[in-house]
């Protein structure tokens, strides 16, 4: 009887990437961890706002995703912003890399989540947005707020 993995808990949001970005794409990456890593973030201690996603020799990495260290770690703990390896198939990692290529291109790490006992993280192949892209986007989420707000007072 194999236990079930559907449980699913996020750790770690990057709202500024959908903010920053167009997503195009997303993939689900495992995430290469050390001991008192994994025990830190099941606490929820990750932050992934800063970081970015490099694909080095067929290998794709993530770079500036802090996990605090762990309390009860001691000397088993790692350098909280270690550049760390994401694993994903080698199909998808060509189609990512091909895709850098083009102009204007990124990859971003979307969100840190358990899913059963692993850490996946969800990245996106992301085109950067303008200022009047985001202009758009803050018009368009006060419009939604204000028609939110009119229909709460009218259903008092």
């Amino acid at each position: 009887m194999a236990k079930e993995k559907s449980s699913f808990k996020l750790i770690a949001n990057n709202k500024k990437a959908y903010h920053d970005y167009f997503i195009e794409d997303k993939y689900e990456a495992g995430i290469e961890l050390y001991g008192t890593e994994i025990k830190s973030l099941r606490m929820g201690k990750c932050s992934v706002k800063e970081s970015y996603i490099r694909i080095d020799k067929g290998e794709v990495f993530i770079v500036g995703m802090h996990i605090s260290p762990y309390e009860k770690g001691n000397i088993f703990n790692r350098d909280p912003l270690r550049t760390r390896k994401l694993l994903l198939h080698r199909q998808e990692i060509r189609k990512l890399s091909g895709k850098l290529t083009e102009q204007g291109y990124t990859i971003v790490p979307l969100q840190v989540y358990l899913k059963g006992s692993l850490v996946k993280v969800e990245i996106g192949l992301a085109k950067g947005k303008k200022l009047y892209d985001k202009r758009q986007d803050i018009a368009k989420k006060d419009a939604r707020r204000e028609a939110e707000r009119d229909f709460k007072v009218r259903n008092l």
